[in-house]
């Protein structure tokens, strides 16, 4: 093999080393060059030629040229600098001692020894410094310099190149952290590196942290950046009060890029090992998640005890979706026993839902939807101080609604349905219900107006466990209603600044006749509290069961200071009420006598919400009965928040009607350098009990965060849950421990991560419990 251009490179080469030397000697800086060359692709399929600069250069052989003295290699994707260099033409491999330094776009190392072959991109280096995808090229990690991301680096007694991408490293160590900040380490007798797939894999692996040697395990495999990957997830683990100490670890297997499966074997101490499944698919036309849990011989009370969730949603022919949502536990007590999840730990009503659905258009403007649902429900009886009545099966309801703006110039509206409701205790019966209605809206700068006009129809088909003997019946109401309202606006000036002021005042009139309804069933309709949501509605019931009547008219002014420069809103302030020309009859159970009030308005509602200083922000709502003066609903909520990862919020929450009364305080601040104080206390002045107490610790400490925090929670009215949780969470690594961070997301508001963590730590949301 013969290279008749090598050596006019090596000449090149020596030439442009002497102008280098003499600026060198000026003390002139040069500017940090790339040591792989940027060549095109050969074509020919011949080595890419290969680049010698040195102190002194010179040709042992015909195939053997040696470089000394600040010895310098390039050729397409390599770049190479040692005190001393062989390279051997013939066979294409370069042979390097003495501060070695090798550049390649996945890696960069430096070393005391090595010897690579250019052709298969095969070779041995002595004595390791390594770090993964540096931003910057050429960049290995120094003690103190600025430090680029980067996917990882450490150091080992050998490396074997393996290829493009992937080597193999004896007695080595790994760490995410900055350079001269190495807070933790992973330690293996082998580490298998292996960019294209992002994977890494340690065998007889210890974990260090802060010097002290963690755990050990003979496998460990673990990702260079957020991609999937087969292998063991980080463990979790804690405590609590009702189920003890518990440790589980999680095996992911990457089945396919569409679809995978995660096993989390449970271990707790009280009740035994626990199974959990997750398997989750993708699919051009539909997708999904099912999820399996199973407990064998709770010891706690000698039975076996599952889960089992399905969602799954499905794109159909001919413009169909379909939809499943599916969940079943064992037990009432499944969740308050085997969860720390508030969220679950409240639940009482499990939905097993299933709909069909499609949508279209119709004449010029029209538009039509057409579902069909089947839903039941599981009941879970957690708490026998509070029994709980479950709510209707709709087995099924089929639901059609269609609209058009440009009906007889104004706008045409069509809400109908078809119910069949099952009840194991109360009457069961069907309804059809349809209610077209036609609006004329009208609007003009700073001024609107809309009149509507409807006919509410309604058909009951009665079946068994009809106990009170309601007959079958119809019932045919007209509504008619009215909206109005003005926009005003100004500029105004406070305390200095400038700003744009509203006042838009509303008007909302509604006529329903009354029908009685004393002899007709309630499946779905319950009495809706007042609030800005609802008092400018037209039926003050939910569901279909009931509509009440109306002669009655609602106003109302909001008030806004809007920024003119980006029009982002800054506090807004509002009052709104209803008159009542006549009082409303309608009452909401079966043969329920009338209310009797001769109230001729409603409670007023208030509300200011917004900025009111630099970083304070409140949300303030109150319900007041005109007629005694008593404040029936209020909730305050204020936060500051200086910054991310400071705030401290105050809540309170009064309703009298429900005899709630609460405070919530809870809030994240930095107590020393690098911890925080983050927590929660909500307390029911009522019941005087706390409801959930979160109490907890973080570190921050560079390339790793540390959380440590209680966790309390009522679960029934006299029981409560007591968990512990800590968790280390590592960049760009993973999570150890228990899942404190999402129980601090759930639980404190406003509270915040630290960013440079959150972009960097690899996570896989296994479901939670």
């Amino acid at each position: 093999m013969s290279f008749p251009w090598r050596k006019t490179s090596i000449a090149a080469a020596m030439l442009l080393a002497l102008p280098a030397a003499a600026h060198a000697q000026q003390g002139l800086k040069l500017k940090p060059q790339s040591l792989i060359l940027d060549l095109p692709d050969d074509k020919t399929g011949g080595p890419s030629p290969i680049y010698l600069e040195a102190d002194r250069l010179q040709g042992l052989t015909e195939r053997i040229t040696e470089a000394s003295g600040n010895a310098r290699a390039r050729s397409r994707g390599h770049g190479f600098t040692a005190d001393w260099m062989q390279f051997d033409h013939a066979n294409n491999e370069l042979t390097a001692l003495g501060n070695v330094r090798m550049e390649k776009g996945p890696y960069t190392m430096q070393g005391t020894r090595l010897r690579y072959d250019l052709d298969t991109e095969r070779g041995i280096f002595e004595t390791v410094s390594y770090a993964l995808n540096p931003r910057g090229t050429g960049y290995l990690p120094i003690a103190g310099a600025a430090a680029p991301t980067f996917d990882g680096h450490g150091k080992a007694q050998r490396i074997f190149i393996e290829g493009e991408g992937q080597f193999r490293a004896q007695q080595a160590s790994f760490t995410t952290c900055e350079p001269g900040n190495t807070r933790w380490n992973l330690h293996a007798n082998d580490l298998r590196i292996y960019q294209e797939q992002g994977l890494g894999v340690a065998g007889n692996a210890t974990f260090e942290f802060e010097g002290l040697k963690v755990f050990y395990t003979p496998y460990f495999s673990f990702p260079l950046h957020q991609e999937r990957k087969s292998g063991f997830l980080t463990p979790h683990y804690g405590s609590s009060n009702t189920s003890g100490f518990e440790f589980s670890i999680p095996y992911f297997f990457n089945l396919a890029p569409n679809y995978d499966l995660t096993l989390t074997p449970r271990v707790i101490t009280r009740r035994g090992v626990q199974l959990r499944s997750d398997f989750r698919y993708l699919q051009p036309s539909y997708k999904g998640e099912f999820a399996h849990e199973i407990l064998p011989g709770d010891r706690a009370i000698n039975r076996t005890r599952q889960l089992l969730a399905l969602k799954h949603s499905h794109s159909l022919w001919g413009g169909w979706s379909g939809m499943l949502d599916l969940n079943k536990v064992s037990d009432d007590k499944y969740f308050t026993d085997l969860s720390t999840r508030v969220t679950l730990t409240s639940q009482t009503f499990l939905q097993r839902t299933g709909t069909l659905a499609r949508g279209g258009t119709w004449g010029n403007s029209g538009i039509y939807s057409l579902n069909v649902l089947m839903q039941g429900w599981q009941t879970l009886q957690t708490d026998p101080n509070a029994p709980l009545t479950p709510p209707y099966s709709r087995r099924p309801q089929i639901n059609f609604a269609a609209s058009d703006s440009d009906v007889l110039r104004g706008e045409f509206n069509l809400q109908s349905h078809f119910a069949e409701f099952d009840h194991p205790t109360l009457v069961r019966g069907k309804r059809i219900m349809a209610y077209p209605s036609w609006s004329l809206p009208w609007q003009r700068a700073g001024v609107y107006f809309t009149p509507k006009i409807g006919l509410h129809m309604t058909r009951y088909s009665l079946g068994a466990n009809n106990t009170l003997n309601l007959p079958d019946a119809t019932r045919v109401v007209p509504i008619a209603t009215a909206s109005a309202g003005l926009i005003f606006e100004r500029d105004a000036n406070i305390f200095g600044n400038a700003y744009l002021q509203t006042l838009e005042p509303k008007a909302y009139y509604v006529y329903i006749p009354f029908h009685d309804q004393r002899r007709m069933p309630n499946f779905d309709s319950a009495l809706m509290d007042i609030n800005f949501g609802t008092i400018y509605s037209e039926n003050q019931f939910s569901g279909n069961d009931r509509i009440n009547d109306a002669h009655q008219i609602t106003l109302g002014a909001m008030s806004r200071l809007i920024n003119p420069g980006n029009g982002v809103e800054i506090l807004r302030a509002g009052l709104a009420q209803r008159f009542y020309f006549r009082s409303p009859r309608v009452t909401t159970q079966p043969n329920e006598a009338p209310p009797g009030t001769t109230s001729t308005r409603s409670d007023i509602l208030a509300l200011l919400s917004g900025g009111i200083a630099p970083y304070t922000t409140v949300d303030l709502g109150a319900q007041m009965n005109t007629e005694t003066g008593q404040i029936v609903r209020s909730n305050a909520t204020v936060r500051y928040q200086p910054q991310l990862g400071k705030s401290l919020n105050f809540t309170y929450r009064q309703n009298v009607p429900s005899k709630i009364r609460q405070v919530d305080l809870s809030g994240q601040w930095p107590i020393a350098r690098g911890w925080r104080a983050i927590g929660r206390w909500n307390f029911s002045l009522q019941d005087r009990r706390t409801l959930e107490g979160v109490a907890g610790l973080e570190y921050d400490g560079d390339c790793y965060v540390l959380r440590m925090v209680a966790h309390r929670v009522s679960i029934t009215t006299t029981s409560a849950n007591t968990a512990f949780f800590v968790e280390l969470e590592l960049n760009g690594f993973g999570r150890v421990g228990s899942d404190a961070l999402n129980l601090l997301r759930r639980s404190v508001s406003g509270y915040t991560r630290d960013d440079r963590n959150a972009g960097r730590a690899f996570e896989y949301n296994v479901p939670e419990r």
